[in-house]
This record gives structure tokens, C-alpha cells and sequence, in this order.
């Protein structure tokens, strides 16, 4: 590692690059675009008030902070030789799903979400399980991002698959079975969102956020039926809660519980 200069792995850092942009590009498109699909688009019972989508915008913010950390040895270590050519994979397979979404393609962008999952879920479990974080840059610029990500695809493959598969809530009243499938799909959300606070002592607070966030937007959203808003808020309330647990354990190990991070091990950016 001492020998290491930022021209190591530079191919691949240059790809991230690109496909950072790229990635970003897509997303900028969705919301530039006279269609607006967050506005426009294919309208179900599961779909939450557009300012849900904003959380596309702390994503992009973490991951520019993500290519530059690839330059510092400490990022290196993760993002180029673990994440390795995973980032750029899951950087164009996003862009494909925005795109197709974005045409009100529903079917495609269901079968590209799930591509866009599994590549997230397979970078979360590099990072999660061999990668602890050994500084606070680690938290941000790599678990932090990771960790959003992956529990807002997990949220993606719910809204894709009830406008790929689900009826047009513009023209159809939400019958039984609507209501069935849609209520199933918010316990799952909310289960997730439990399963990311407790499947560590730690918890994963941010992916349980990005959850709880979607739930809130679901609940603000979805006031044609009575079922969905309430049952929306019901699971929002308790997403929330399993938020609120997960912050409650960070607070207590950083005030005399075990800490995540030493002090040695609170090392600045560069050094």
C-alpha cells in the first residue's frame, strides 16, 4: 500500500468516472424532460408523492464523493480492488432502467430493476460483510452510499412491478385484490425496513431511511383509497420506528456503548 499512487487501477477509476456521469445523466433526464415521468407517469396505488425521488439526489451527491475517494489508497482498497468493475456494471444498468421507465416501458424497466438489485446487493454485500468501515470518509463516501442505494432498489422493484403488472389507478378503483397485492407490498417494505435495523447490532439506518421515506411519500400520495392511505401510514409509522431504534443504537455506542470506529481508527481523509 505504500507503494500505491493514484495511477494504480487508473483504467477502471476512469470508467467509474464516466459511468458516474452517465448513471447521473439518466436520472437528470427523468426529471429535465418534458415528460416528467415522476410526474407523468403510469399512475398506481403504490405510487408515492414525486418528492419521494429526491432521495436520487443524496445518492448522486455520496457517489461523487465515492470516484474522488477511488484516487486516496484508503478508498482504493474498496472501490477498485473489491467493488471493482461492479460499480460500472450497476452504473449502466441503471441508466438502462431509468431510460426505460422513462419511456413508460414498464415490463423492461420490472425485468432491468431486478438486474439493478441484484448488482446492488452483490456491491452491499462486498462492502457490508468484508469491507467494515476504518474511517469516517469510509462511512460516507462508500457504506453510506451502498446502504441507501440498496434499500432504494429494494423500493424500485415494488412501484416497477405494480406499473408494469398493476392496474392504472386513473381509470380503475382499487378492488380486492388490489388492495391484497398492495397491502402485501407495504408489509414487505416495512418488513425490510425492520430487517435492515435489526440484522446487525449496528443496524443499517440508512437503508431503512430510504425505506421509511418512500412509505411516508406512499401515505401522502395515496388519497383515492382509504385502504391504501391508511394502511400506507400504518407501515410508515412503524418503518419509523425501526428508524428511530436504529438511531437510538448509534446514539447510545457513541456515548458509552461500544464504539464503531477507535480513535486511531478516526483517521482524516489523507494521511
Amino acid at each position: 500500500m505504500a507503494d500505491s499512487t493514484w495511477k494504480d487501477g487508473i483504467l477502471l477509476k476512469i470508467t467509474n468516472i464516466l459511468v458516474y456521469f452517465l448513471f447521473l445523466g439518466s436520472n437528470i433526464y427523468t426529471v429535465a424532460a418534458p415528460s416528467s415521468i415522476y410526474y407523468n407517469g403510469r399512475e398506481t396505488y403504490v405510487t408515492p408523492a414525486p418528492w419521494a425521488f429526491l432521495i436520487w439526489t443524496l445518492i448522486h451527491a455520496l457517489l461523487l464523493g465515492t470516484v474522488i475517494y477511488q484516487f486516496f489508497p484508503a478508498g482504493k482498497a474498496t472501490i477498485v480492488d473489491a467493488i471493482a468493475w461492479r460499480f460500472p456494471l450497476l452504473a449502466i444498468l441503471n441508466a438502462v432502467y431509468i431510460n426505460l421507465w422513462a419511456s413508460h416501458k414498464y415490463i423492461w424497466a420490472f425485468v432491468f430493476a431486478l438486474f439493478v438489485s441484484s448488482a446492488v446487493t452483490h456491491i452491499y454485500y462486498i462492502v457490508k460483510k468484508h469491507h467494515s468501515p476504518q474511517s469516517y470518509a469510509d462511512e460516507i463516501f462508500i457504506h453510506l452510499p451502498f446502504s441507501l442505494y440498496h434499500g432504494w432498489t429494494t423500493v424500485l422493484v415494488i412501484l416497477t412491478a405494480f406499473e408494469a403488472f398493476g392496474v392504472n389507478a386513473i381509470h380503475h378503483k382499487a378492488g380486492v385484490w388490489t388492495k391484497v397485492f398492495v397491502f402485501l407490498a407495504l408489509f414487505f417494505l416495512e418488513g425490510t425496513a425492520a430487517t435492515y435495523a435489526f440484522s446487525t447490532p449496528e443496524g443499517d439506518l440508512p437503508a431503512a431511511i430510504a425505506i421509511a421515506w418512500s412509505l411516508w411519500a406512499i401515505f401522502a400520495h395515496q388519497t383515492s383509497s382509504k385502504f391504501v392511505h391508511w394502511s400506507a401510514l400504518a407501515f410508515a409509522i412503524l418503518s419509523l420506528v425501526w428508524v428511530l431504534k436504529g438511531a437510538f443504537g448509534v446514539f447510545y455506542r457513541s456515548r458509552g456503548g461500544r464504539l464503531a470506529l477507535s480513535d486511531e481508527e478516526r483517521a482524516p481523509l489523507v494521511g
